[in-house]
């Protein structure tokens, strides 16, 4: 079979907001999915679904040619991948199939990306990551997209699964690399709803009209995914429901910190940043919609 076998049975591990979308856009696509997920309540959303969930993650490097990871933090990304449960680490030493690929779609630390393919690869499995923009929405309508790291046969090799689950994919270099680019993505995302919720109070104070405003940004260089975006559909609206959490967001701009720190950059711009999202709590805390760090200016 070795690492060319077609690619017939994926695995989800984390069947929350994201994961159990793309569980369901893998099933409607022809896979034979099967997913796993620690908390009672995300299996028996994804059975409910109609996907095919196992008992522990162990069955999944068994039985898949390819499992995907939709998980919370670089730390359980780690444990999944070489704790006790592991797929280097099961009921047998090797109890993966032979050319098994993971798929992380997590945004994640890329050293800690990087160390786990390294741990891997000796035993034939490949890592890519993949990590996702668009939401629950987007994995439920197979409209993400993704920003991947990985070598060229391996995301050769991930193409049909990747493309189930997207609309727009690209390879950005090799492992660890997709998630740079997310958290370099996520740390303009963190920036720019600060910047335009400025120039939104400077404009309204001043006698614009907000909406007026942003088709006035967006008609010009100004504009962002924020402006195009965010600000229309979850900020003006006071819908606030994204589906993205300011924890999700605090962690990302922490992990893009970090990147930062081990590069050894001076980035005062960034640096600015992380103290605001870290200091917004008493305006936005950590289960509000990630949009909501704008009420450090419109509140």
């Amino acid at each position: 079979m070795g690492r060319h076998q077609t690619m017939r049975t994926i695995g989800v591990i984390g069947l929350g907001n994201m994961g159990r979308g793309m569980a369901l856009s893998l099933h409607r696509r022809g896979f034979a999915v099967i997913g796993y997920d620690p908390a009672p309540g995300a299996r028996e959303a994804s059975a409910a679904d109609g996907i095919a969930v196992a008992e522990g993650p162990r069955a999944l490097w068994q039985a898949c040619e390819a499992v995907v990871l939709s998980l919370p933090t670089p730390e359980v990304v780690e444990a999944v991948l070489l704790g006790a449960d592991g797929p280097l680490h099961g009921a047998k030493a090797g109890d993966a199939k032979p050319g098994l690929l993971v798929i992380d779609t997590s945004t994640s630390d890329p050293a800690v990306t990087r160390r786990i393919a390294a741990a891997l690869e000796p035993a034939g499995i490949d890592l890519v990551d993949a990590p996702v923009s668009g939401g629950p929405k987007g994995a439920h309508a197979a409209t993400l997209t993704m920003v991947i790291g990985g070598s060229d046969a391996a995301v050769a090799r991930a193409e049909p699964v990747l493309a189930a689950m997207s609309a727009t994919r690209v390879h950005v270099g090799g492992v660890g690399a997709g998630h740079v680019t997310k958290l370099a993505n996520n740390l303009l995302c963190a920036a720019h709803l600060i910047t335009a919720a400025e120039a939104v109070r400077m404009a309204k104070d001043a006698g614009v009209d907000p909406e007026r405003l942003l088709a006035g940004i967006n008609a010009g260089s100004g504009r962002s995914g924020v402006t195009q975006v965010n600000f229309p559909t979850w900020v003006l609206t006071g819908a606030f429901d994204s589906g993205f959490t300011m924890k999700l967001m605090r962690k990302d701009v922490r992990l893009a910190e970090s990147l930062i720190g081990a590069l050894a950059l001076d980035l005062p711009l960034s640096g600015q940043v992380g103290q605001l999202w870290r200091d917004s709590a008493e305006v936005a805390p950590d289960d509000a919609d990630f949009n909501a760090i704008v009420k450090l200016q419109l509140a």
